[in-house]
């Protein structure tokens, strides 16, 4: 497999968005290495389970036939967005590159080109669509902050699916990731870019894991130039806090970690976290800034320290919360 004539085999799910991530890394990959790259489209069971992800379990659905195939040395590596991935790494899995990630915020398509304050504003409750518990809380807690009411409308389906619930007239709005509209060439339909202060992204949002198998040596060298050291600086603290809560990424947690520049320098991190009732009636929300962690072991101490702060504030008791 080490000519540079064999195509590299990359596992992927296969929605449109999933190509498109993969089509991008394959593309840098093939730069890298010079070796043609095969996409190698892998049906998981999130995507064919009809159920909400809160429901199905959320973490792994969308990762485990894509882990089983590296295994079986049916794929040579596997893209996989950073946050359907389970935050316990399997000893015979590498995760070989974090690339930078893409804009983390989430973002509200809503009809008539309307922001979230003037659909809360307006004289029916608005409905506004998600999947996301995380997205529901913090939603539900805006309105109330501004003295209004909403309706989180729990939805499934890809991109095309859930913008076509608003072009219909089912839903007022939906709210999606910033990055996967990007991705798609579609970010123009947003009508606001949701901001950090108001709602805080899924753990590792925005950025995409590239994985392959540990005794894959020489590709996990390969892959690892890929890696941007921030973003996994960053994700790992955000994903340590979330496994330290001991969630998974259908619990309503938000989490994102910020690097803090002077000029071009970047001096510190700040990680954020959210935890919440689906409804917004209660939040615990805190964050901590130190130095940007120097390795692997010091960014996840800064979110288990987090993880740990937010626990004593009462966030245990409002993880359990999975139906939506």
């Amino acid at each position: 497999m080490n000519d540079t004539t064999t195509p590299l085999r990359l596992g992927t799910r296969r929605s449109k968005l999933a190509m498109a991530q993969s089509g991008q890394v394959a593309e840098a990959v093939q730069q890298l290495t010079g070796r043609p790259v095969e996409l190698v489209e892998i049906t998981t069971y999130g995507d064919v389970s009809r159920e909400h992800l809160a429901q199905i379990g959320g973490t792994g659905v969308f990762v485990s036939a894509l882990r089983d195939a590296l295994l079986a040395d049916e794929i040579d590596f596997a893209v996989h967005s950073l946050k359907d991935l389970p935050t316990q790494q399997p000893d015979d899995l590498a995760l070989a590159a974090i690339p930078a990630r893409e804009d983390p915020r989430d973002v509200l398509v809503a009809r008539d080109g309307l922001t979230f304050e003037e659909l809360a504003a307006s004289s029916t409750v608005a409905r506004i669509g998600t999947g996301s518990p995380r997205r529901m809380a913090q939603l539900n807690a805006w309105a109330r902050t501004l003295g209004r009411r909403i309706e989180t409308v729990p939805i499934r389906g890809n991109i095309d699916t859930r913008l076509g619930y608003v072009a219909k007239g089912e839903l007022d709005a939906v709210v999606l990731a910033a990055a996967g509209l990007t991705r798609l060439g579609r970010i123009g339909e947003v009508t606001q870019f949701l901001e950090t202060d108001a709602v805080l992204p899924a753990p590792g949002q925005g950025a995409l894991a590239i994985e392959c198998a540990v005794t894959n040596a020489p590709l996990a060298a390969t892959l690892a130039e890929l890696d941007d050291p921030y973003t996994r600086a960053a994700v790992t603290a955000e994903r340590s806090l979330l496994a330290a809560l001991e969630a998974g990424c259908s619990a309503p947690v938000g989490a994102l970690a910020d690097l803090l520049a002077v000029g071009q320098v970047v001096t510190e991190m700040r990680l954020r976290g959210i935890v919440g009732t689906t409804d917004g009636s209660t939040l615990v929300q805190l964050s901590t800034t130190g130095p940007v962690p120097a390795s692997s072991e010091e960014a996840v101490a800064m979110g288990q320290l987090l993880a740990a702060e937010m626990l004593d504030k009462g966030a245990a008791g409002l993880m359990g919360e999975r139906a939506l």
